[in-house]
């Protein structure tokens, strides 16, 4: 069973920088998505048990996916961000090695955590 925490959400002014982190009790495959008020879940940015990364368009060059082995903790750096950004982020996990960034390729998921960006 894969337990998965996330952390470090907030609120920032536009241009800012939050790192979010996902304790996991056993490594897989990883991913972090998004979800704004009447919006789909969305794939942000993922990273296979290869080490091998896949992001957004809307993210490339602004946010990080990262991976503490030692510590089981995942992690996304994102920086520049913009109003659009706002959502709640969640960390999710999968047994396959493809950095999907398709929700439904992933079997377990965290609570979630707020991002709320300002103009």
């Amino acid at each position: 069973q894969v337990q998965l925490v996330e952390s470090g959400g907030g609120s920032v002014q536009s241009g800012g920088s939050l790192r979010l982190s996902c304790g996991a009790s056993r490594y897989t495959t990883m991913g972090w998505f998004r979800q704004a008020p009447g919006k789909e879940r969305e794939g942000v940015a993922a990273i296979g048990s290869d080490g091998s990364t896949s992001y957004a368009d809307s993210v490339k060059g602004r946010f990080t996916i990262s991976q503490d082995n030692a510590k089981n903790t995942l992690y996304l750096q994102m920086n520049s961000l913009k109003p659009e950004d706002t959502a709640m982020y969640y960390c999710a996990a999968r047994s396959g090695s493809y950095p999907w960034l398709r929700p439904t390729k992933y079997n377990y998921w965290g609570q979630g955590t707020q991002v709320t960006v300002s103009s």
